[in-house]
């Protein structure tokens, strides 16, 4: 049987995202099975996985922002961005509190951030980390990306705790990084812990050890979000007998298909659709007096 859900994983330092999907693959014993946005091998914290049906739901969940604690070490700059790299210069570190905290201030907005050479970004076919490994730097676009909110947790330099709430895309080493050069003595990643995506806290999240036992005592529905659940914030519409083979073949349908009065749901919003046997189909948006895909994930097509 196939399990279709998101399932929030605590991913500990030592595994790679995609050593997570491999080891979650042997537990539940299906492939169909995928994470939503890479966390570097030493990182810890939130990882959604993502399995079944649900693996549509990757790049929705990718595109989230993310709030993450990070420990910034001040005076070492690395090749990797982080501790675990080749030491590239060390500094003495003669700047203040105060300094530390106006210089984390002034990268709250928007900013422009280039993408390490160690990342899994493809430039011309190839991820960056394998041409690093190969001791090669090439030049990298500048990306878009958005700190919603920087704040200090702790101070006893040269290190410093942040928490870091900030959009898709963004890559924390390159924020230690940044903020060690504008302080002109040169910074690095120590540490870093992924707290939230979307919904999913931390203290919520489960090791693979725990899900193995979860799994084995035949009780993963209480781990594995439901499909629809992702979307409960958006309206429910309900088709009638006669409209449910329409949805489940992903085709548009009429407001006289749907059940029950939706003339109050405003044009170009997202609902959850359901068939009349109340099996969650997909998300639909509305369009005039009709409703077209976006994202569907009908589970029972043979039925």
């Amino acid at each position: 049987m196939e399990i279709n859900g998101v399932i929030n994983v605590y991913k500990e330092a030592g595994y790679t995202s995609h050593d997570v999907v491999a080891k979650l693959r042997g537990i539940f014993h299906q492939k169909k099975i995928g994470h939503t946005g890479t966390l570097d091998p030493e990182a810890e914290g939130v990882l959604p996985v993502c399995l079944g049906k649900a693996t549509r739901l990757c790049d929705m969940l990718a595109d989230h922002d993310k709030v993450y604690e990070a420990v910034v070490r001040l005076g070492i700059s690395t090749d990797t961005q982080d501790m675990t790299g080749k030491i590239l210069q060390e500094k003495e570190v003669c700047v203040s509190e105060e300094e530390v905290r106006t210089c984390v201030a002034s990268f709250e907005g928007e900013q422009l951030q280039i993408p390490p050479m160690y990342s899994a970004i493809k430039v011309n076919g190839k991820k960056l980390y394998e041409l690093a490994r190969q001791g090669k730097e090439v030049e990298r676009k500048a990306r878009k990306v958005h700190f919603y909110q920087i704040e200090i947790l702790g101070m006893n330099l040269p290190e410093f705790t942040v928490r870091i709430h900030c959009s898709k895309g963004t890559y924390i080493r390159t924020l230690c990084n940044d903020i060690g050069e504008k302080l002109g003595c040169g910074g690095c990643m120590k540490q870093l812990t992924r707290t939230r995506v979307e919904r999913f806290e931390l203290l919520d999240a489960r090791k693979l050890a725990q899900i193995e036992e979860y799994v084995s005592r035949g009780q993963f529905n209480c781990i594995v979000v439901p499909i629809d659940q992702m979307f409960e914030k958006y309206p429910k519409i309900k088709t009638i007998k006669m409209g449910d083979i329409l949805v489940q073949n992903g085709n548009t349908f009429s407001e006289d298909f749907a059940e029950g009065d939706s003339s109050s749901i405003k044009e170009d919003a997202q609902v959850r659709i359901y068939d009349s046997e109340d099996e969650f189909v997909g998300i639909y948006k509305k369009k005039g007096e009709a409703y077209s895909p976006v994202k569907m994930f009908y589970i029972n097509e043979g039925r």
